[in-house]
């Protein structure tokens, strides 16, 4: 096993003086400087690199707050701590905005991974392919929904007669996708335990599945698991990068990837939350 101590201190060139374990795979340690780093393990040195390299890319864009990466091995990342805070309205609606000029910030191609960033991810603990295309709507079917689709069914989370909904909905997504869009630069995993709030109220990101991707799925995931303030996260961003007509009729239709990662890790309730996305897509 790991030793988030020696890892704190190899990346940091400080002396490690105290480590308190949030989980098995997570772990504060404190500095001889009063500093305090986390430092995250992982099984798999693709997760690592990508997690990283995520931040990172997040962090060029000089957008939202990221967590500092001090640096990383093959089983560890040691990143800065967000101080604890809280959300306030007013951070809500600044953090709409910072999200915006994230988004704008941009990508290569959908489905580009961070410079840097290994093809071959992972969004939470489920392998994410970061293959690229120019196409949302083909690009999200292949290499978004349907992969997940197709384990949620060897897994038996989702039975072969409930795919034709999402099938359906992955043919007729030329139509329903909305307005062409430029590749976004997305967080890619944007749900409210990823969304960190320091003392000031200031919003920071942290776990990223970065990738190239339509801006309105980090929108639809924040919406999907909720977030203090959401109406008026989603009022700033509205206010500074206004989305095309029809966006919340799309909102399901962006969480039916979220929503199967989560039917092939946690299960049945997701999957059954997916189909019924997809219905809805349909009537």
């Amino acid at each position: 096993m790991y030793d988030a101590s020696d890892a704190a201190a190899r990346f940091t060139g400080r002396r490690a003086v105290e480590k308190r374990r949030r989980s098995a795979r997570l772990s504060e340690v404190v500095l001889d400087d009063g500093r305090t780093v986390m430092v995250k393990y992982a099984d798999d040195p693709a997760a690592v690199r990508a997690e990283a390299a995520g931040l990172r890319w997040l962090a060029a864009a000089d957008t939202v707050a990221v967590p500092a990466v001090h640096g990383y091995d093959a089983h560890c990342l040691v990143t800065d701590r967000v101080p604890d805070g809280w959300a306030t309205a007013a951070s809500a609606e600044r953090f709409g905005r910072d999200l915006a000029a994230l988004h704008a910030a941009g990508a290569p191609a959908f489905g580009a991974p961070p410079p840097d960033g290994p093809t071959d991810a992972y969004i939470g603990l489920a392998p994410m392919r970061n293959a690229t295309g120019q196409d949302w709507p083909s690009w999200y079917a292949e290499h978004r929904v349907l992969p997940y689709l197709r384990l949620a069914v060897d897994a038996g989370t989702i039975r072969a007669a409930e795919t034709e909904p999402v099938e359906k909905v992955m043919e007729l997504l030329p139509d329903l996708a909305g307005p062409a869009e430029p590749p976004a630069r997305l967080h890619g995993d944007l749900w409210n335990g990823n969304v960190l709030w320091g003392p000031s109220g200031a919003a920071h990101l942290i776990d990223p599945a970065a990738h190239g991707g339509h801006r309105e799925s980090d929108l639809a995931m924040l919406q999907l698991f909720g977030a203090p303030h959401l109406d008026r996260v989603l009022d700033g961003y509205q206010r500074a990068a206004p989305l095309a007509t029809g966006w919340r009729d799309r909102v399901a239709l962006h969480q039916l990837f979220p929503l199967l990662v989560h039917a092939v890790l946690f299960g049945r309730g997701y999957a059954e939350q997916a189909i019924a996305a997809a219905r809805a897509q349909l009537s």
